[in-house]
């Protein structure tokens, strides 16, 4: 398949069916991640995968977690953080972005929906799994069987701002 068709056909999904994703198809998706590239290769993730029944419930003290049997707690190592020293803006927070990305679109490739959730209460995760204080949880990465399918393809054409609306070309301009 085609990088952009497979982009075209992942959709957030936010209504799991009751079956589990197979260790197969997980690890897949973990190796997406995996193999996602971050600033200067310092990998900062750390990723708690979530599957039993009584984890899934110390993640929804935290945010719903749409029925799913597979909830990923995408975490950023903070110790050894590349901060741009013109602003010291980190990299971490893009870096689980392009992660995260990676494994949604790897998920959707294999038939498996996903919602990416950055709002949840971190210190719930952090106390409900023990996450020290230098490690930041980060994202929410919901994954399983769509209950009621994946979002048809071609919705962009509709959902999104025209291409012109969000691109300028050698200089920012308001106009665009």
């Amino acid at each position: 398949m085609k990088f952009l068709d497979l982009a075209k056909q992942r959709c957030t999904v936010r209504s799991f069916a009751e079956q589990p994703v197979e260790k197969e198809k997980l690890d897949y998706i973990l190796e997406a991640g995996h193999v996602a590239p971050t600033a200067c290769n310092k990998q900062p993730q750390r990723i708690i995968v979530v599957q039993k029944t009584d984890n899934i419930r110390k993640v929804q003290k935290a945010y719903k977690t749409f029925g799913s049997q597979c909830v990923m707690i995408i975490c950023r190592d903070t110790r050894d953080a590349l901060i741009r020293p013109f602003d010291n803006k980190c990299s971490g927070d893009l870096d689980i972005g392009i992660i995260t990305d990676h494994m949604m679109l790897a998920a959707r490739e294999i038939g498996i929906g996903s919602v990416m959730v950055g709002l949840f209460d971190p210190q719930i995760i952090r106390k409900e799994f023990t996450i020290p204080k230098y490690i930041e949880p980060t994202a929410l990465l919901i994954l399983g069987y769509p209950k009621n399918g994946f979002l048809d393809a071609n919705r962009h054409t509709t959902e999104r701002k025209p291409l012109q609306a969000t691109i300028m070309m050698e200089e920012y301009s308001e106009n665009s």
